[in-house]
């Protein structure tokens, strides 16, 4: 059996509405088949994530929380599971462009001083609607970035206490040691709706704090 190059970590709570749109999208990748493997953990969820999930069974890693341990948790374990040399997380509301994997990990192969690479996003609505256009370091979020797995390995993955802004972390513990380059084409496609996390604003506030009483003066540049 050949080894997969790239692992993308899917990580779906109560996504039964969009993590199809999702997985079909990165089933049509223009990169071979074989070069990768989808691992995705339903984090415990409540709603009829399970009975859609059976329908990527043959294409498809499943990880299944017997009860929901929370975003940073299911991702550390997705990434522990993962057996190629190359990560990318894709949340389960998104979807991706069909070159999105063949383009970030050409880059990472060929740029061997490259540490991560993170494309640009498109921003879109529920019905996939094109909302803008951004420019992922300067707007930066949690997913379309490609890492190299024993690099995320070394800074510790995702610190689980991170509730949100798990990624903000990350990024900051990363950018220490390494360096995440920019790939200037919107090969992702971020959904907003009214079920996003980043909506509670309060928890968002909680966390932003403990991000700068952790990191201090970094977290604000």
């Amino acid at each position: 059996m050949t080894s997969p190059v790239i692992s993308v970590i899917v990580a779906s709570y109560n996504q039964e509405r969009y993590i199809s749109r999702c997985l079909r999208s990165l089933i049509s990748q223009t990169i071979a088949r074989d070069k990768f493997e989808i691992v995705v953990i339903n984090d415990g969820s409540t709603d009829r994530s399970a009975s859609v999930l059976s329908e990527f069974a043959d294409e498809t890693v499943l990880i299944n929380n017997e009860k929901n341990i929370g975003l940073p948790a299911s991702l550390n374990k997705a990434i522990r599971r993962a057996r190629a040399p190359f990560v990318v997380r894709v949340d389960a509301d998104d979807y991706v462009n069909a070159e999105f994997l063949h383009l970030l990990h050409d880059f990472l192969r060929e740029n061997k001083y490259m540490d991560a690479i993170a494309c640009d996003y498109l921003l879109v609505d529920e019905q996939e609607e094109v909302l803008g256009r951004k420019n992922c370091l300067a707007d930066p979020i949690a997913c379309g970035i490609m890492f190299r797995t024993e690099q995320l390995i070394d800074i510790g993955l995702y610190d689980e206490t991170f509730l949100l802004h798990e990624e903000t972390d990350l990024r900051l513990r990363f950018t220490k040691k390494y360096k995440i380059y920019r790939l200037e084409l919107p090969l992702y496609r971020y959904r907003r709706h009214e079920n996003n996390a980043t909506n509670d604003a309060a928890a968002m506030e909680h966390h932003r704090q403990r991000i700068i009483e952790k990191h201090g003066s970094e977290s604000q540049e």
